[in-house]
């Protein structure tokens, strides 16, 4: 039986080429495996959206879904904001995307324009990087959440339902790109 990459080497990526390979595993205690673990399912998010154009990331599922990889990427960025600035900080901050007006803004909103994407992926990087430092900040797993109208929430699972979320969306993301270009792997 010949295999996929020799069947259609240009779509599918040799796990020797794979960047989350290099990251390797810093897992010696909770908190590092749960961070690695959230760390691998942010790059194989990034990995599946690699190469494409406006277009392509705008592209819908299957009607009469809205999701594509563009609206799935804007909702990310949404759910790293919802958790760490409003939930874990308190913050009173307007929702990306108009979300506090239009629930699903972050995917009628994924619209085939290159200014759209960019300030898509900013958005996400910035998130994430928020994300990143108030999980190194933190005191323990243990941190409650300061959002005084929603039920409080520790860090610890905070990061499992982040892992969870990732989880299923790079699994949506997985059969978008696929019907995109046919490109499989990660």
């Amino acid at each position: 039986m010949v295999s996929e990459a020799k069947k259609f080497p240009d779509l599918w990526v040799d796990p020797e080429d794979d960047p989350r390979a290099s990251a390797g595993s810093s897992a010696t205690d909770e908190r590092s495996v749960l961070v690695d673990y959230l760390r691998h399912f942010r790059m194989t998010f990034e990995l599946k959206c690699d190469g494409l154009d406006a277009e392509q990331m705008a592209r819908r599922s299957v009607e009469p879904s809205t999701m594509s990889l563009l609206g799935l990427l804007r909702h990310l960025a949404h759910v790293e904001q919802v958790w760490f600035r409003i939930t874990m900080e308190g913050n009173e901050i307007p929702r990306l995307w108009g979300k506090d007006q239009h629930r699903d803004a972050d995917f009628d909103g994924a619209v085939a324009d290159d200014a759209v994407v960019a300030e898509a992926w900013d958005a996400w990087r910035r998130e994430v990087a928020h994300a990143e430092q108030f999980v190194d900040r933190a005191e323990s797993l243990d941190v409650v959440s300061l959002h005084p109208t929603r039920d409080p929430i520790t860090l610890r699972e905070l990061l499992v339902h982040l892992i969870e979320e990732y989880a299923r969306h790079c699994g949506h993301a997985d059969l978008i790109r696929e019907r995109i270009d046919g490109r499989t792997g990660q």
